[in-house]
């Protein structure tokens, strides 16, 4: 007798790869859009994840003035701390008891008071919802790596005072073309001095050179991405030896056209081959679906069985900087989900 579906939504995991401004429900944007009086082109507001080519300079334009565009709606601490709770009951109901969610502070310190005000209020609030609905939260501070490399030793120092308690890691984002990873060494260097892991970005709109640059020059313990790993045997050996951990986003990267179809992302094949993998939505408004879709995905489209959709969770908890005791937990609720 068959066993009947199980439901992704009840596989505990952890979600490693998810943007602050992208986690925002299309509800909100367009309830604080009308509060501020922000016109919304159709893109934001049809309800379908628009179709964007960023494998060229005008689609990756496209997306990054639609992503401003979103983040100007972001303006007050209550829009913060809204935001912050939203992505935690999101979460939960997908299945995560852990996330940790990438934000770069410089985009909001101008209406926030500043860059230490912005990064206390956004940690206040990640306590705030954690209480509340009982999803552990961690935070990555992300550099942007199409500005200066003086910012981002400064996003970098900042971090560092942070570290040992929300701040877990510092990140790295944006197009991988306009800002290679080696140009960030020394803001790297201080996250890292200070106990920061470090999880730049890399392996999605450029290729296997800048899965490298991320790992031996950034020392990535965990790369945004990093699909593109995949073109590259030797280098996907060195991933799975080294144990650095791909955050894949199947949506994302068929919404961006680094994909044509979602068969086509290099899933089990970076599986296969031993690379650790944690699934994430990345920026859910953008692109139309969240954790537990990234799984249905595996699913469906690459013939992921339940015992290898448990073990990609079990790879995203051990991916994460959760407590041992939260780990423990969320592991034994794979086995549980599986044994049922």
């Amino acid at each position: 007798m068959d066993h009947p579906v199980r439901d992704v939504r009840a596989l505990p995991k952890a979600h490693l790869h998810l943007h602050f401004t992208g986690s925002m429900r299309t509800s909100t944007l367009l309830e604080l859009a009308d509060r501020y009086r922000v016109h919304l082109p159709s893109a934001l507001t049809s309800g379908t994840p628009p179709r964007l080519r960023a494998t060229d300079e005008r689609g990756w334009f496209r997306f990054q003035r639609l992503y401003d565009i979103a983040r100007s709606c972001v303006r007050s601490e209550d829009d913060v701390r809204r935001l912050v709770r939203e992505a935690a009951e999101d979460d939960a109901a997908e299945g995560s008891g852990w996330l940790e969610i990438q934000v770069d502070p410089t985009s909001y310190a101008p209406r926030l008071g500043g860059l230490t005000p912005a990064v206390e209020i956004i940690l206040d609030a990640v306590d705030e919802a954690e209480r509340d609905t009982g999803v552990g939260i961690a935070v990555v501070i992300a550099a942007n790596r199409t500005k200066h490399q003086l910012e981002a030793r400064t996003l970098a120092r900042l971090a560092a005072r942070y570290a040992g308690g929300r701040v877990v890691g510092f990140g790295l984002s944006n197009d991988e073309r306009r800002g290679r990873a080696l140009e960030f060494e020394r803001a790297f260097a201080i996250a890292r001095r200070s106990g920061l892991f470090a999880n730049p970005h890399g392996g999605e709109l450029d290729g296997p050179r800048s899965v490298r640059e991320c790992v031996d020059v950034l020392g990535a313990r965990r790369l945004g991405h990093g699909v593109r790993a995949a073109e590259d045997p030797l280098l996907m050996a060195e991933l799975a030896r080294r144990g650095v951990v791909c955050e894949v986003c199947p949506a994302s990267n068929v919404a961006l056209g680094v994909y044509d179809r979602a068969a086509d992302v290099p899933l089990r094949r970076l599986f296969e081959a031993g690379v650790p993998i944690a699934l994430g939505a990345d920026d859910p408004l953008l692109f139309g679906s969240r954790l537990a879709a990234q799984y249905e995905i595996a699913r469906t489209e690459h013939a992921f069985g339940d015992a290898e959709l448990a073990e990609l969770a079990r790879q995203s908890i051990r991916g994460s900087t959760a407590p041992d005791g939260v780990r423990e937990k969320l592991l034994a609720g794979v086995d549980a989900w599986l044994a049922n």
